[in-house]
């Protein structure tokens, strides 16, 4: 895991400003590669690199990393989990390898192939190789968009970087806001790719690659759409032949994802997700410990995940650590998670507690459960919002019966205690809406309060969209558009995101079993019948020695931290109560967490000093 930044000119030359803006960028990134820093510069280009070495620990493997021939030029961020497959493909061809990494892998497989390598590539990744032949920058993507990339053109050039914020420190870009980005966090609780927070900044499409050519960008290509996996036909399987194809495509993924030269941990909670990750390493006969987060506000509740996952380790020998985080520590590091956060987030606190505790222990790489719920129809959403939906329409088709409902939602909504009933009559009678209702943070009408009428009106033009930022699901059915929905949206923009600035910020490399291509594809043509809970039974039958019946059928809590009680205690250093929108004591504290976000973390012209974390 690593940070990845260049500029490729609109000249043929680069001069020493371009080679310190570069620097500059990597010197924002150090936390995501202590190990090793690299810059290199060709005609018309510099790239950056900052390494976290987690395979082939040696220097030979340092970025940017050049072919064999001098003609191509790679940096390169993630993992490529089944590079020792391709490198053996390569090497009966008679390629030669310098290294033990999937760094020149990549490197030789590119060279022979170019763009048709990207659908072999097993792994989370984002990638810019330099082509001296052709002057020609090629950049790409993983399909599910576990690792960032980020690009802006300057005028003179073109500027690429993993973080936002490691952009802006190059000094070549702006700062301004981004109406559309700042509307879609308020919207949304997080930013909606492609867009940013700031003006011309944008995100390179999730599996997509483009090409830069004398410093400018051509259209981004789409090569691997995640939604055309919920769009596909089932195929008829008995409940035993499910219940293998689970348990096979689950265990290659938690095998493919073991790949390290460095010691493995695993985010170990009481929910399904992760404790089936933790059963099938230790029926691999792997090394792992259970890093688990607890809070006192938690203690005797079902919010405590510390004695579910504690039994989860014993249930299966895992070594367990667990790190408790108190309001007093919260307060004390917002600065740095502020700092950390590339995107405004209302979320990735949890996870920032959890990557420290790792980090604490010594770790450089951990296992995540994230993304378990949107695969396999965890969220009672899958169920419940196909049936709004219909019902929405059906009320809408009554004469008056909209009137009416916009009457009754408006007592409802008692002040700003339940602010989104509001929008009930406007989403109720879509898919998209309902699912709009359910995820939004806050709704198209109250924008103008929080960045202004004019801003407000630009932010929601430029997404586009109804509800705004979104496009139609077209899934199979109505729970496959939901899970389609979360994986676009929600898993997208604010999980995974969160979860690498999170754990980044901390030098940790967290990966992702079950957001996996691979993984995906595999279930492609059974999904359906992951359907009324389903899914997560199969998947925690998934080790041989399946998760304890009273694991399974826990009530599911999610990753909580308690931010009621922490941001309540914190209420009279804010200034949100001369805010109608958060003044109430009962308004949800996400509303008020985005508002420091915003305030205290992001400005139009940030200070791009860097914190360093302990």
């Amino acid at each position: 895991m690593c940070g990845i930044a260049g500029f490729v000119s609109t000249e043929t030359a680069v001069g020493p400003s371009s080679v310190d803006a570069v620097r500059r960028m990597t010197n924002r990134m150090r936390l995501r590669g202590p190990d090793a820093e690299g810059i290199w510069t060709g005609q018309g280009v510099v790239l950056g690199h900052r390494r976290l070495a987690i395979l082939d620990l040696d220097a030979r493997s340092n970025q940017p990393m050049a072919s064999t021939t001098g003609d191509l030029t790679i940096v390169f961020n993630g993992e490529i989990y089944n590079f020792r497959e391709l490198k053996n493909e390569l090497e009966a061809q008679g390629v030669a390898f310098r290294t033990t990494s999937d760094t020149e892998v990549l490197l030789a497989l590119y060279a022979r192939e170019g763009e048709r390598m990207l659908p072999r590539l097993r792994g989370m990744f984002a990638l810019a190789i330099w082509d001296a032949r052709s002057r020609e920058l090629f950049l790409a993507r993983d399909p599910y968009g576990i690792k960032p990339l980020f690009y802006a053109d300057t005028g003179d050039g073109f500027v690429f970087a993993s973080q936002v914020k490691a952009i802006l420190a190059s000094g070549l870009v702006s700062g301004a806001y981004e109406s559309a980005g700042v509307a879609g966090f308020y919207l949304w609780g997080s930013v909606p790719e492609p867009w940013t927070i700031y003006s011309g900044v944008f995100a390179l499409p999730c599996g997509s690659w483009l090409r830069v050519r004398a410093g400018k960008a051509c259209t981004p290509v789409c090569w691997d759409d995640i939604r055309d996996n919920w769009r596909q036909p089932a195929t008829p399987q008995s409940a035993a032949e499910l219940q293998e194809v689970v348990r096979k495509a689950v265990t290659d993924s938690v095998r493919a994802h073991l790949v390290s030269d460095v010691p493995v941990s695993v985010f170990l909670s009481g929910g399904i997700d992760s404790g089936t990750i933790a059963g099938l390493i230790s029926e691999m006969g792997g090394q792992v410990e259970g890093i688990t987060v607890g809070f006192d506000e938690f203690s005797a509740r079902q919010e405590d995940e510390v004695p579910v996952a504690a039994a989860l380790a014993a249930h299966y020998g895992l070594p367990h650590h667990v790190r408790r985080i108190s309001r007093e520590e919260f307060e004390a590091d917002i600065p740095l998670i502020l700092d950390a956060m590339d995107q405004p987030s209302i979320d990735g606190v949890n996870t920032w507690f959890a990557a420290k505790a790792a980090a604490e222990r010594g770790y450089k790489v951990v296992l995540s459960g994230v993304g378990g719920d949107e695969l396999f129809y965890g969220y009672s959403l899958m169920k419940e919002l196909p049936r709004s939906a219909m019902q929405g329409r059906a009320i809408s088709a009554v004469p008056g019966g909209r009137s009416l409902i916009k009457a009754v939602c408006g007592i409802l909504s008692n002040g700003n205690r339940h602010p989104k009933l509001k929008g009930i009559p406007d989403f109720m009678g879509s898919l998209e809406g309902v699912y709009f209702l359910k995820r939004c943070l806050f709704l198209p009408e109250e924008l103008p309060v929080l960045m202004g009428e004019e801003s407000a009106r630009e932010g929601l033009t430029r997404l586009g969209g109804s509800p705004p930022g979104m496009i139609a699901a077209n899934a199979i059915t109505g729970a496959a558009g939901v899970c389609l929905l979360d994986s676009t949206h929600y898993l997208r923009n604010q999980l995974l995101h969160d979860s690498d600035w999170a754990s980044m910020a901390h030098s940790l490399e967290l990966r992702t079993p079950l957001v996996d291509a691979a993984l995906l594809h595999a279930l492609r043509s059974v999904h359906t019948g992951f359907v009324g809970g389903a899914g997560k039974r199969m998947l925690a039958q998934s080790p041989r020695s399946p998760l304890p019946e009273q694991i399974i059928g826990r009530p599911k809590t999610g990753f909580a931290v308690p931010m009621t009680n922490w941001l309540a205690a914190a209420t009279d250093r804010r200034e949100w109560q001369s805010m109608p929108l958060l003044a109430d004591r009962g308004t949800p504290w996400t509303r008020r967490w985005a508002k420091v976000v915003m305030d205290e973390g992001f400005t139009e012209k940030p200070e791009m000093a860097e914190v360093h974390v302990a």
